[in-house]
C-alpha cells in the first residue's frame, strides 16, 4: 500500500463517521466506498524482476497504446507509451539498472493521456537513467485527471531494474524511449505490469553508435554536475 492511501482512507472513514453521526447513517455509505477505493487504488503488490540480460521491463502497470519510430534528442528512437487507467496500479518502476543522469520537470496541459498530443504537452516528469551501455528516458506524463507526479530520487542515484521511484496519481501515461535497435517485445493493445513485464530486450553489441555516445555523455555530464 503506498501512504498516500491510508491518509485517503482514513479522512473518509472520519467524514464517513462524522455524516452517520450528525446526519443519515445512509448517507456515511459514500464516503465508505469512496474510503475502500483509494485504499484498492494505491495498492503496491510486489512483483517478480525478470533477470534477462538487456530486458528493458515496463515502468507501469497498463496498456500499450503506442509502438513507433520518433526523432527525439536529435536521434531516432523507439517510443512505447502505456496508458494507465484508474484501474490500475499507479506505482511506476524503474525500467533498467543504472544511474539517474537527468531529471526534468516540465509543467503543461492536462490533456486525455490517450490524446498524442499529451506526449508532448502534458506535465510530466522526464527522467533519464544510464547503465547497461545505454540510456533509457521515460516520462511520467500526468493525465485527464492526474494533478500530481511523484518521483522519490534525484540525479546521481543508483537504480535497479524494477525498483520502485514514485508513482502518478489517477489516469495517467508513461512512455518509454529506448534505442532503435532494441528488440520489442510488446504489441499496441497489449497489457503490461510494471517491472514484471519486459517490453524490450537490447544486447550491448547492438546498440547503436548514437545511444553509446549518449550513455557515455550522460556520465560525464552527472560527474561534472556532482563536482
Amino acid at each position: 500500500m503506498v501512504r498516500d492511501g491510508y491518509f485517503y482512507g482514513a479522512a473518509l472513514f472520519l467524514a464517513a463517521i462524522l455524516v452517520g453521526c450528525f446526519a443519515h447513517p445512509a448517507w456515511a455509505v459514500i464516503p465508505v466506498l469512496l474510503a475502500l477505493f483509494f485504499l484498492w487504488f494505491f495498492r503496491d503488490p510486489e512483483r517478480t524482476i525478470p533477470g534477462t540480460p538487456g530486458a528493458i521491463v515496463s515502468p507501469a502497470d497498463g496498456k500499450v497504446t503506442d509502438v513507433s519510430l520518433v526523432t527525439e534528442n536529435n536521434r531516432e528512437q523507439r517510443r512505447i507509451s502505456i496508458f494507465l487507467s484508474v484501474f490500475d496500479v499507479h506505482v511506476n518502476r524503474s525500467p533498467i539498472s543504472g544511474m539517474v543522469s537527468e531529471v526534468r520537470y516540465q509543467r503543461g496541459k492536462f490533456l486525455n493521456a490517450m490524446n498524442p498530443a499529451s506526449a508532448d504537452q502534458n506535465e510530466q516528469n522526464v527522467v533519464y537513467v544510464a547503465g547497461e551501455g545505454q540510456t533509457i528516458v521515460f516520462k511520467q506524463i500526468a493525465g485527464l485527471l492526474a494533478r500530481r507526479i511523484v518521483f522519490n530520487h534525484k540525479v546521481g542515484d543508483q537504480l535497479k531494474r524494477g525498483q520502485r521511484i514514485g508513482l502518478i496519481k489517477f489516469g495517467s501515461r508513461v512512455d518509454v524511449l529506448l534505442d532503435a535497435a532494441a528488440s520489442i517485445e510488446v504489441k499496441v493493445g497489449e497489457r503490461v505490469r510494471g517491472g514484471a513485464s519486459v517490453l524490450a530486450l537490447v544486447q550491448p553489441g547492438e546498440l547503436t553508435a548514437a545511444s553509446s555516445v549518449s550513455t557515455a555523455a550522460s556520465s560525464v555530464s552527472t560527474k561534472e554536475g556532482a563536482r
